[in-house]
């Protein structure tokens, strides 16, 4: 029970940093970026990629840990649809973290280096669209954890 506790815990407090990462990231986006920017982009991404990847293991041990045990999960369809959102978060940051390296390998070589307006609502459009995906995940454990499978 105690481990249970734990991993939801965790599972939970990493979601919550997710968010956080991918809202700060896109107020950073509003603005005019500076030379600090760039930078502080780069490492909030690396902070929302490391507890991505802590969050799936976390994930992975309530599934073959946790009280419910991996029958629950596994035919649990809302369980497959939340795992299908999350993948899809993560191929929707793909993009924002190569773009966010680049920046920062061009305004190594060139300081004033700012990308365009254009490219900027771009990521921001993503991040937003990450976040809407998030809330979907949301509701989905909800539906998952009350509802259980078919």
């Amino acid at each position: 029970m105690a481990t249970d506790l734990g991993l939801a815990a965790l599972h939970h407090l990493l979601v919550f940093g997710i968010v956080a990462m991918l809202v700060a990231e896109a107020n950073l986006l509003r603005g005019p970026l500076t030379a600090d920017t760039i930078p502080r982009l780069a490492k909030l991404d690396g902070g929302y990629g490391m507890c991505a990847g802590l969050l799936l293991v976390v994930g992975l041990c309530r599934v073959f840990l946790g009280v419910k045990g991996p029958d629950f999960y596994l035919h649990n369809p809302y369980f497959h649809a939340k795992i299908g959102a999350f993948v899809l978060v993560g191929l929707l940051s793909i993009l924002p973290t190569l773009r966010f390296v680049r920046w920062r390998k061009m305004q190594k070589t060139q300081p004033a280096f700012v990308p365009e307006a254009g490219e900027l609502a771009k990521m921001r459009t993503i991040l937003r669209v990450e976040l809407a995906l998030v809330a979907l995940i949301f509701v989905l454990a909800a539906a998952m954890a009350r509802y259980g499978g078919f």
